[in-house]
């Protein structure tokens, strides 16, 4: 008798090495919200996280910890808020994006932002330990310390959005309730994949985890063969 399970593999390898129509338009679609989601993201998280790295104001460690505390916020939470904001009922009914790709931009942009901006806050503190004195020296404001800052650790902020990203395209539960799991208008490759596992349609969802992994590993190499920053200031210490 055939291991039900090897068999379903293969199919799910055949489904990935003939480009199936179905697999790729729910692996086109996942990619795209989760990149803008992660593009939006970045926008306002990295300015928020440098800004909260230079910054002094009463109330700033509870604002930091306020930060870190949204890290642990339930992907449902996220898609109950924005399900609630763009229902008929909600303040931006009249939009009509409910249950459309823009609902699941808007919910995994939100679930990324917390992630990204307190990881760029670390980031911005960490570097502004060794090298923040002599721009300041220089004559930099904060703001201009912190966007120098972020240049400089572009590996790191690449890092950063690349976490940001392995978030958003392996989250479920916030795309799930904004998007409906619509066939081919909303479902993506986690939605997918739990739809036809509880159908009993194995291949496909094995066909989708295995994009899944590996358009992950492709970004980890991308991330690997980056070229590491020169750290002008480390060595101007060391003359």
């Amino acid at each position: 008798m055939a291991n039900p399970f090897a068999q379903s593999l293969s199919t799910a390898l055949g489904l990935v090495l003939h480009a199936d129509a179905a697999l790729l338009a729910i692996v086109a679609l996942s990619l795209r919200v989760s990149a803008l989601a992660c593009l939006f993201g970045a926008a306002l998280g990295l300015l928020a996280g440098a800004w909260l790295a230079v910054a002094r104001f009463p109330g700033h460690g509870l604002a930091v910890g306020a930060l870190n505390t949204l890290l642990a916020l339930p992907s449902v939470v996220v898609g109950l808020v924005v399900y609630l904001l763009l229902s008929r009922a909600g303040p931006l009914g009249s939009w009509g994006i409910l249950f459309t790709p823009a609902a699941m931009v808007i919910a995994q942009t939100l679930l990324v932002l917390p992630l990204i901006a307190a990881l760029a806050r670390q980031v911005v503190d960490d570097a502004l330990r060794d090298g923040g004195d002599q721009l300041q020296a220089l004559g930099a404001g904060r703001a201009m310390t912190a966007l120098l800052l972020l240049l400089h650790e572009r590996r790191a902020v690449l890092t950063v959005l690349l976490t940001a990203f392995g978030r958003a395209v392996a989250e479920v539960g916030a795309v799930m309730v904004v998007g409906g799991n619509i066939d081919g208008v909303t479902r993506v490759m986690t939605t997918a994949i739990a739809l036809e596992t509880s159908k009993g349609d194995l291949p496909l969802a094995l066909g989708l985890g295995l994009v899944l992994l590996g358009v992950v590993a492709l970004v980890n190499l991308l991330l690997a063969l980056a070229p590491q920053p020169v750290d002008a200031w480390q060595g101007g210490r060391g003359q």
